[in-house]
């Protein structure tokens, strides 16, 4: 059941689901929740795996914090996660701003993490094909947030202003940094996605152990759009993280077994 913890003195609210497997962290994308993706990931998870998930500062029902919103905060929350309550190495599952704090947790901290699933996610704030310029709140999204939020109602149009901002700024990852990852990386995105197709590409080929899957018929939206396909590319990846042998292989020539 989830339920409010003491994260180095901040009220997070976490989720665990039992299971004697390895580490499994869902990190939900930004101005989003747990609750909005873990029905679909969870299931197909769980047997395996042990799943953790929690609603990051200034998301869902996590009470905000000064700066809470900035990547560079989000991956230290990510990384006192990991040591606190995992207290093991994980596989990250980040969808949008929670695969690029994966992959910015892989960064500083390789040791925490035993490989990333990336989706729709980006490491330089130049990706997106589309602007940050208006906000807006639907009578729905702020019902909701009423309910959940244990910050005052007025705090969400706030929050999307805040984070339209920070998305034009950040993340600035470069791709020296991306190059030093060492654990396998899935990176994917939808054929129709917000983020550019030559970026997730150059994403993928600067990891020294990415693989890439480009969901068809999908948008940014991918992981509602066609989850069985996506979940299933997952699982096979989770499945066997040893380095590809291809038939005819050419990206990966400097590391296939003759």
């Amino acid at each position: 059941m989830p339920e409010y913890i003491n994260l180095r003195n901040h009220q997070l609210y976490n989720y665990e689901w039992d299971n004697d497997g390895e580490a499994v962290v869902l990190l939900h994308g930004g101005l989003s929740k747990t609750s909005s993706w873990d029905y679909l990931m969870v299931p197909p998870l769980e047997d395996e795996f042990h799943v953790f998930a929690y609603d990051r500062t200034g998301h869902g029902f996590t009470g905000d914090q000064p700066g809470s919103l900035h990547f560079e905060f989000q991956c230290q929350e990510a990384i006192a996660y990991l040591e606190d309550v995992v207290k093991e190495p994980a596989h990250l599952i980040g969808y949008s701003d929670g695969g690029i704090i994966a992959l910015m947790v892989a960064i500083k901290r390789p040791e925490l993490v035993k490989s990333i699933v990336a989706i729709g996610a980006n490491y330089h704030y130049s990706a997106p094909l589309k602007d940050f310029l208006e906000a807006r709140v639907s009578e729905e999204d702020q019902a909701e947030y009423n309910l959940i939020s244990p910050d005052a109602p007025h705090t969400l149009l706030e929050k999307i202003k805040r984070m339209n901002e920070i998305w034009t700024t950040e993340p600035d990852i470069s791709l020296s940094e991306i190059v030093s990852i060492q654990c396998p990386v899935l990176v994917m995105a939808g054929d129709d996605d917000v983020i550019a197709h030559d970026h997730t590409i150059s994403l993928y080929e600067a990891l020294p152990l990415g693989q890439l899957a480009i969901i068809p018929g999908t948008s940014h939206g991918l992981v509602k759009e066609k989850p069985a396909l996506l979940i299933a590319v997952i699982m096979q990846f989770l499945e066997d993280l040893s380095y590809p042998i291809t038939r005819d292989p050419i990206r990966r020539t400097n590391n296939q077994s003759e």
